[in-house]
């Protein structure tokens, strides 16, 4: 995996500068240095071919939940935060503060999984063009992340966007198609993806 320099702080411009060329920020704890990688191979899911596992339908059409998008950014993103352990987080401090800059910009946006007035699953990410890059998902409830991400690549289908960036591969996001592709291939349909005139949705 290719990495770049650390810092302590970074700032929402070259955030998305970064992504533009294949790279995203990660953090050593909640208050450590940032570095910028960019894997070979990359993790992408293929919207044509995103798989709903079996176990998840029922939940799907329980209609126990509601799913709202850009809510509650700033809640989504620290649960996303707290719900690692101090030595094994990525979202640090610092990138809470800006993540949340690029959501008042129009780049950062979250899908919230709500249950009994509760927010109780949701995902956040960074959208440019027609790229939509997944950063971190929280549970509260059993499966209430995964329905946040079903409901995500419903937008993107309906939205016309070519690219769902996952970043590493896990077994948690394999189940739903996600395969590893050369970075160079990667890179190619990044450039695609963020040429198109497309807008994931307003903040709310």
């Amino acid at each position: 995996m290719e990495r770049a320099v650390m810092a302590k702080r970074i700032d929402p411009e070259t955030v998305l500068s970064a992504y533009r060329c294949g790279f995203f920020p990660m953090a050593e704890s909640h208050t450590g240095p940032i570095s910028w990688f960019s894997p070979d191979p990359r993790a992408i899911i293929p919207l044509e071919s995103f798989r709903i596992p079996r176990s998840l339908r029922r939940d799907l059409n329980s209609g126990r939940y509601t799913v709202t998008i850009n809510r509650r950014f700033g809640d989504v993103i620290r649960e996303c935060a707290l719900g690692r352990p101090d030595d094994e987080t990525w979202i640090s401090h610092e990138i809470v503060r800006v993540y949340s800059v690029l959501h008042q910009m129009g780049f950062a946006h979250s899908v919230e999984t709500w249950a009994g007035g509760r927010l109780v699953g949701g995902l956040y990410g960074v959208a440019i063009g027609g790229a939509f890059f997944g950063e971190s998902m929280f549970s509260r409830m059993s499966n209430m992340s995964k329905i946040a991400l079903v409901h995500l690549v419903g937008r993107l289908r309906e939205k016309g966007y070519m690219l769902l960036d996952t970043q590493i591969l896990n077994d948690h996001m394999r189940q739903f198609g996600a395969m590893e592709i050369p970075r160079a291939r990667y890179l190619r349909l990044l450039e695609g993806a963020i040429s198109l005139p497309l807008r994931f949705a307003d903040v709310a």
